[in-house]
């Protein structure tokens, strides 16, 4: 069941849970997001984000869309971090339901107008803009970016943002960051902030770097109203490790029907986890 993301979080935000976002980069992470969802009946978000894009090319998209449309999952195919309007063109033409316009490192009233012309764009096709008010830290092992620096979410900017720009969805910043933190940094998210910002937002909210913080701060952050989290690195790590492990154990085995199949596994012990955690597990039943 194919739809766009304000469909999928529209049940997220009234039902309190969130739904992953993860991402796409090969056909075996396909796989092992979707045979989980159908699995655990979840909804799901497949994130592609450009680089990705880049190097899968467009017709991957036709593939994913060909799942997503035989599936009784709802499944929203969705662009991740688009940093420009071009991305947003190009993921429309190819068949995603939703997009992300992140302008976020830009300066306020830039981030608006940016926003805004992605949002005119695409809500004329039917397809839904998540925007990111705030700029979420880097960690290691990601290639989405972020900043050196977090700065955080103002939850004032956050209404007036929403306002202006007609943002279907917001990522906000409140203390993660892309990839798998160093065994030295501790993550703390600000939870007090995140419960202004939902008292002011009314678009569901966005937990981007979700994949090292620990259980019990992201399980709070959906009660108090993220509805989307993203995880990329901890399931790639996830998948990698498990092959990597199978390669040393038989470094002259090259056929991928061998290879993959424990990998994906891993994959998807990674991902059920997560849809526990997230609350999502058995909500396909409130779609439609």
């Amino acid at each position: 069941m194919l739809i766009t993301m304000k469909e999928l979080l529209s049940a997220a935000q009234k039902h309190r849970f969130a739904v992953g976002a993860f991402n796409v980069g090969n056909g075996e992470y396909l796989r092992a997001i979707m045979e989980t969802a159908e699995r655990l009946e979840s909804p799901v978000i497949l994130a592609i984000h450009p680089s990705e894009l880049e190097f899968l090319t467009d017709s991957f998209v036709a593939y994913c869309r060909d799942i997503a449309n035989k599936t009784k999952v709802p499944t929203v195919i969705h662009l991740d971090h688009g940093g420009s309007v071009e991305h947003i063109v190009r993921a429309i033409r190819c068949g995603f339901t939703s997009v992300m316009i992140d302008a976020s490192t830009k300066p306020f009233e830039e981030n608006i107008r940016i926003t805004r012309e992605a949002v005119a764009i695409a809500r004329a096709v039917g397809v839904t803009v998540e925007a990111e008010l705030g700029t979420v830290g880097q960690a290691e092992g990601s290639m989405e970016g972020g900043s050196d620096e977090i700065l955080y979410t103002d939850p004032q900017e956050a209404r007036e943002f929403v306002e202006r720009t007609g943002a279907d969805t917001l990522a906000v910043a409140i203390g993660t960051a892309h990839g798998m933190y160093p065994k030295s940094r501790k993550p703390k998210l600000q939870l007090d902030r995140l419960k202004e910002i939902a008292s002011l937002v009314p678009v569901p909210l966005v937990l981007h770097g979700g994949s090292d913080n620990s259980p019990e701060e992201v399980a709070e952050s959906i009660r108090l109203g993220i509805c989307k989290v993203n995880i990329s690195t901890e399931m790639k790590k996830a998948f990698f490790g498990r092959l990597r492990q199978h390669l040393a154990e038989r470094p002259n085995e090259c056929e991928p029907t061998v290879l993959f199949p424990s990998a994906i596994e891993a994959a998807k012990e990674l991902i059920g986890r997560k849809m526990e955690l997230f609350g999502s597990v058995g909500k396909r039943s409130l779609y439609a």
